[in-house]
Parts: structure tokens; C-alpha cells; sequence
């Protein structure tokens, strides 16, 4: 297996996306493409990527703009773009895929998004799904509307009055400041992610995972939701597009299964033919980091080998 690292030219006209491919050694049977989430970066699925491409496949990931590396000044991590951020962050996926499809046009192509990576794919099908062979929806959920409308307006607010970047506690802790609920007595803020103590602490130690966003990307965020629930999108999905739907039943962000049925639901009235709803019991938010992630792994490769 081959690891490199890359950059490309971001639709937001400033910033080089970082991007990562791992290349199987020998035949490429088929190609991921990842999404990764907020307030992380695409080589913390190093793990992942690593025993997929040893069983063949292609898998690909940039760091989403305002993450990673794909920063043109550390102060801009959880920033993306103003006006346009949700939907340079979009065209900066879709370049990627573009790109990788050009390398491997007859394979058949996968996309992944986890977390905010979840609600951009769930995006993304809905515009560019005739490309894919399928789609992995891991770590979503649903949110009302009224909350998302609520905090668009909070942002608006926000950002009138200090700026684009600023970085709002009150917005921070309305987004995350019940997760960790459930878990209490927790040994830390983020107990909620996995029960894998090793990859907490090291999520909190590392400065790429513990910024706090912006009001500019939390409202492109929020707006990203907003599209990815609305039906007359979902309806745009073509209907044999297989979609695997796929969370920890101790998710908070899913509102511990609660809030993931109904995505999985949408699709089923959209009429997608292949949808299917897996929930590991036990298992918090980051179900590739958890501690039965050895499992997680085989189940994810079986359904895309499942749909080749």
C-alpha cells in the first residue's frame, strides 16, 4: 500500500485543499471516497483506509475547508467561506471525486461521510448520485426545523455584530452541550465520541480537534441540514442508488437512534430501492474508532462488496 499526500485548488478561489489517497497494491476492486466530520481531519480514518486498501481498495478524503490543512492561517480552522461556504464545501468534494474518477473511470465508487461529513453526503447524493455506486450515511441524524431556523438567525446575529469569524460559546454548547449527558460521571467533555479512552484523549490534545467553530461555518452547517432534510431533495437520490445508513445506538448526535430512523425513513419514501439501517449497540458517535471497530470494518467493506 502507497500513502500520499496532495493538494487542489479550493472552490472558494484562496485556499489548497489537503487531500489524502491510499493505493492498494495491485488490482483496484473498488474506490472510497471519505467525508470526514467536524472539527477533525481526513487522517484520522488512517486506520480505516489502511485495511480497506489492503483488501484492494482506492480510498481518498480531503480535509474539508477550515480543517486539517486545508487552512490558509491556523486561525481560520472552522471557518469556510463567506457567502458561499456549504457550497464551496460541496464543489471541493465533488472535485475530488471528479479527479479520482479520471484515475479509476470504470471502478466501481463509494462515498462515505461521517458526522457533518454524513450531512454533506446526504448533500451530495442528492446532486451528484447517478455517479456513485453507492453511499455510507454514518453518525447523522435529524434536527427540527424550527432549531435549524433558530440558529441560522443566531449566527446572522452573531456575525452582524462581531464578524464573520467569531466564535460564539452560546452557539458552541446549543450544538453540543447535551451530548455528553448520558455519560455522566464522564472522565472528559467528549466521552460522548467512543468508548476507546486512548483516541479521546487524543482527540482533545490535538489542536486540528479542539478548536471551536465559527458562526460563519456553523450557519453554512446549518444550512447544509436544511437541504440535506428536505424531502423534494431526497427525492432527487436516483432510486437504485444503494444507501447503507449506519450509526452507534449510543449516539448522541442521532439522538441515540432516535434521530437516525427518520433518515433512513426519508429515503425509504423517496423510493429508494436499497436502504438499509444498522445500529451497533453500545457503540457512541465515532464508530470507526470504537472499541468493536474490528467489526465495523469487515461489515462496512461486506456491504460494498455486497454492491459492486
Amino acid at each position: 500500500m502507497t500513502k500520499n499526500d496532495f493538494f487542489y485548488p479550493s472552490a472558494d478561489g484562496n485556499t489548497r485543499i489537503h487531500a489524502i489517497e491510499w493505493i492498494p497494491e495491485g488490482t483496484v476492486t473498488g474506490v472510497l471516497q471519505i467525508c470526514h466530520g467536524m472539527c477533525e481531519y481526513i487522517d484520522r480514518y488512517d486506520g480505516f483506509a489502511r485495511f480497506l486498501a489492503q483488501q484492494g481498495w482506492y480510498v481518498t478524503g480531503n480535509d474539508h475547508l477550515g480543517h486539517g490543512q486545508s487552512v490558509t492561517e491556523d486561525d481560520r480552522h472552522g471557518f469556510f467561506h463567506d457567502p458561499d461556504g456549504n457550497a464551496c464545501v460541496i464543489r471541493d468534494i465533488h472535485a475530488l471525486h471528479e479527479a479520482t474518477k479520471q484515475k479509476y473511470p470504470e471502478i466501481p465508487y463509494f462515498l462515505l461521510g461521517h458526522s457533518m461529513g454524513s450531512f454533506l453526503a446526504r448533500q451530495y447524493i442528492c446532486m451528484y448520485g447517478k455517479e456513485l455506486s453507492g453511499s455510507i450515511i454514518m453518525g447523522t441524524g435529524s434536527q427540527p426545523a424550527l432549531t435549524l431556523k433558530i440558529g441560522k438567525m443566531l449566527c446572522r446575529r452573531s456575525a452582524g455584530k462581531h464578524g464573520q469569524m467569531y466564535r460564539s460559546s452560546f452557539i458552541d454548547k446549543m450544538a453540543f452541550g447535551s451530548y455528553n449527558k448520558k455519560f455522566e460521571p464522564a472522565r472528559t467533555s467528549k466521552d460522548w465520541l467512543t468508548k476507546d479512552t486512548d483516541i479521546v484523549d487524543a482527540y482533545l490534545a490535538d489542536p486540528w480537534c479542539s478548536f471551536m467553530f465559527t458562526v460563519n461555518a456553523y450557519y453554512h452547517m446549518f444550512s447544509g441540514i436544511e437541504y440535506a432534510q428536505n424531502q423534494a431533495n431526497i427525492n432527487q437520490i436516483p432510486k437504485e442508488l444503494p444507501i447503507l445508513v449506519t450509526s452507534g445506538a449510543d449516539d448522541p448526535v442521532g439522538n441515540f437512534g432516535k434521530g437516525v430512523r427518520p433518515v433512513f425513513e426519508a429515503y425509504q419514501k423517496a423510493g429508494i430501492r436499497d436502504v438499509q439501517l444498522k445500529l451497533y449497540d453500545g457503540d457512541r458517535h465515532e464508530i470507526l474508532n470504537e472499541t468493536d471497530r474490528g467489526q465495523v470494518y469487515a461489515d462496512m467493506l461486506s456491504w460494498m462488496k455486497k454492491h459492486l
